[in-house]
């Protein structure tokens, strides 16, 4: 891999040129790969991470999102994504030059009992440098990672996330070494931050001694059968949700049906999202798609998923928009309709594609008009969302992948901004093609 002098400058020093430089780079025979290993491995230590506690920034953790989405998007729409996202990474807070010496030269033995003692004693800073030490970090040290703080909801679950997408992430950059230790510490850096166990305390308490574990067995139950217990992830507090949702998991109920009411509850918040809200609670497919990607048997983690469900709030049936029928659904409508920021029109032709069982088509619809929002704006959320959908739809029954799609239709909809990033990507993208 040869680095490119002037991709290498803007990422330390972001211009005007940006865009240009990362044409030049992905021009390059493994050009994305290496444009993308480069910026994780520069800007990491850069970011002030600490200056966003307790929130996580989502420039280098929504690379992940872009990638995934990839065969979903054609070729242009693909690199004008990533070059936003990567913009979006680049201009993230920045550490003093002094704090940038010392996270630059910390490197520790890198053992799990060091790791594990800095994380438990919450200890960010020692946690990235211990990761420095591992030569290098493999798939089952994200997992094992991952492992360890998934009793952690702290800010709604991103820990979980973040070990998940980030060993992700490492896999689709073909496990470079150097790069993979960037990747790792940063999971590490997280997973050492606050805690939160709250919810994960109280589903213990009232799943008790019992050894409960959640089998993974694919959907079977109607969605006619789900409703009641979607109407207790949206119309009850907490506390009765826990108690119900508890006695369920002591019964068997399994992950695929357990999964599939919740993708149906999650779907029916996201359209009572308000448009300043429509991101945020997005975010709990992104949780829910870590789920079905890690697999996780205890029910605590489950239980932390209702939680996060219940945790946004429901209004009246009456008040929601509603999708439009369409006699011809089309994915080249649904983008036009999410671009012109026309949310019932958006859905219909959403709804109509899943019912088709062009959920595929569907997807790849949402992705395109995604890549045409700056995700400065909306901190990726859009990029997370399909890419959590693309996830999840493997896992649903046909009536919750239409209720998930139709729902995202109407957040991407309601929630689009500014594409002056993205135009001046295509056209520096243009410009290198034409050469």
């Amino acid at each position: 891999m040869v680095v490119d002098s002037r991709w290498q400058q803007e990422l330390e020093t972001p211009t005007e040129a940006f865009f240009r430089a990362f044409a030049d780079r992905v021009a390059a025979a493994d050009g994305v790969r290496d444009a993308v290993r480069e910026a994780v491995k520069a800007l990491v230590p850069r970011i002030d991470w600490e200056a966003y506690q307790p929130h996580v920034p989502h420039g280098i953790l929504g690379l992940r999102a872009v990638l995934r989405l990839r065969p979903l998007l054609q070729e242009q729409s693909f690199l004008r994504a990533l070059a936003i996202q990567l913009h979006m990474a680049a201009h993230e807070g920045r550490r003093s030059a002094a704090a940038l010496s010392q996270v630059a030269e910390a490197k520790g033995s890198g053992t799990w009992r060091n790791l594990e003692a800095f994380i438990q004693s919450r200890r960010p800073a020692l946690a990235y440098a211990e990761a420095q030490g591992f030569e290098p970090p493999e798939a089952g040290d994200f997992q094992r990672l991952g492992q360890l703080t998934e009793l952690d909801m702290a800010n709604i679950g991103h820990k979980a996330v973040v070990a998940d997408h980030l060993g992700d992430l490492h896999d689709r950059l073909d496990h470079p070494k150097a790069t993979g230790r960037r990747l790792f510490g940063l999971a590490a850096w997280v997973a050492a931050s606050p805690e939160d166990t709250f919810w994960a305390r109280r589903a213990a308490k009232r799943l008790g001694a019992t050894a409960v574990g959640v089998s993974w067995n694919p959907p079977s139950m109607a969605a006619a059968a789900l409703e009641p217990q979607v109407r207790e992830f949206c119309d009850l507090g907490l506390v009765a949700v826990l108690d119900q949702f508890t006695e369920r998991m002591k019964a068997g109920q399994g992950a695929g049906d357990t999964l599939a009411a919740l993708v149906l509850a999650a779907s029916e918040k996201q359209l009572d999202a308000r448009r300043d809200l429509e991101g945020k609670t997005a975010w709990t497919f992104v949780y829910l798609a870590t789920l079905a990607r890690t697999r996780p048997t205890d029910p605590r983690i489950w239980c932390q998923a209702a939680a996060l469900v219940n945790l946004f709030p429901t209004d009246e049936p009456e008040d929601r928009v509603r999708p439009l029928s369409m006699a011809v659904p089309d994915p080249e409508a649904l983008r036009n309709a999410v671009l012109d920021l026309e949310p019932a029109l958006a859905m219909g032709h959403a709804d109509g594609l899943a019912r088709a069982g062009r959920g595929e088509e569907t997807l790849a619809a949402l992705a395109e008009a995604a890549t045409q929002n700056d995700p400065t704006f909306n901190h990726a959320h859009h990029f997370f969302c399909v890419a959590a959908a693309a996830d999840l739809l493997p896992h649903l029954p046909s009536f919750a992948q239409e209720a998930m799609l139709t729902a995202l239709a109407k957040s991407l909809a309601n929630s689009q901004g500014s594409g002056d990033l993205g135009r001046l990507a295509d056209r520096a993208l243009s410009a290198k093609v034409q050469q």
